[in-house]
């Protein structure tokens, strides 16, 4: 957002002046409404003034949604409910389709307390799927709008709460940016055993906490990092080093 913030505002300064006034005098007073806002507004106005062409407005466009991939899952999944389980789990799960919805009819223990399991060997490996997005801490825009990309120095923190680590053997965890999707897998006592873990998250939950994400600690957790083709192998890594003590 910001590199199109850059761009229209060189493309505005260019104008003569009386449009150019007129065009700024004209956003102070616009009111937004989705899908018609302060962007759609300033490149009608630069095509109607003929400061700009169909294939430039086609060029920008092109270049934003090269430079905001994911931006769409910030805007179509707004509430933590459907982007948690309705876009993360679902996005996992496709990439490890060998992974299992678990169901009461073939574990009639399961109460939810996680996503998905993987039978490794003779193993019955639990995994639970977490998700955060990474937003501008500062911003009280719209998700989409203070959604972040991955280079971007602006402070964000990605809260992945309601964390149980008794309750799965690996956890798997979704960071999304504007421009990439990075993923992180842990066994569940490297979460536990985490110094940033903070347990206690609400009043009574016992063996409930949750972790803080952000620009200040993010490398620390560069090891659990993984690759999409390569997560399975590492839920495997990770159970053995939960269930066997293998680091």
């Amino acid at each position: 957002m910001e590199i199109l913030k850059k761009d229209i505002e060189q493309l505005i300064e260019r104008l003569p002046n009386n449009d150019k006034e007129k065009l700024r005098s004209n956003l102070r007073d616009l009111m937004s409404v989705y899908p018609f806002n302060e962007y759609e507004y300033i490149i009608s106005n630069l095509l109607g003034l003929d400061r700009i062409t169909l294939a430039d407005y086609l060029k920008i466009r092109g270049e934003y949604l090269i430079r905001n991939e994911y931006v769409h899952i910030y805007e179509k999944y707004g509430s933590p409910t459907a982007f948690g389980i309705t876009w993360a789990q679902s996005h996992v799960h496709a990439i490890v389709p060998e992974m299992k919805k678990p169901t009461k009819k073939e574990h009639p223990d399961f109460d939810n307390e996680y996503d998905f399991f993987y039978n490794y060997k003779k193993s019955h490996i639990k995994i639970e799927v977490k998700a955060s997005r990474a937003v501008d801490a500062k911003s009280d825009e719209p998700l989409y709008v203070k959604a972040l990309a991955w280079n971007s120095k602006k402070p964000f923190d990605m809260n992945f709460q309601q964390i149980k680590p008794s309750s799965c053997d690996v956890f798997i965890w979704v960071a999304v940016w504007r421009d990439t999707i990075k993923y992180w897998v842990f066994a569940s006592k490297d979460i536990e055993n985490n110094k940033y873990y903070s347990r206690g998250q609400h009043r009574g939950n016992i063996g409930e906490g949750q972790l803080h994400l952000n620009q200040t600690n993010i490398k620390e957790f560069a090891k659990y990092e993984a690759q999409p083709k390569d997560l399975l192998e590492r839920i495997i890594k990770a159970y053995k080093r939960q269930i066997l003590k293998i680091d």
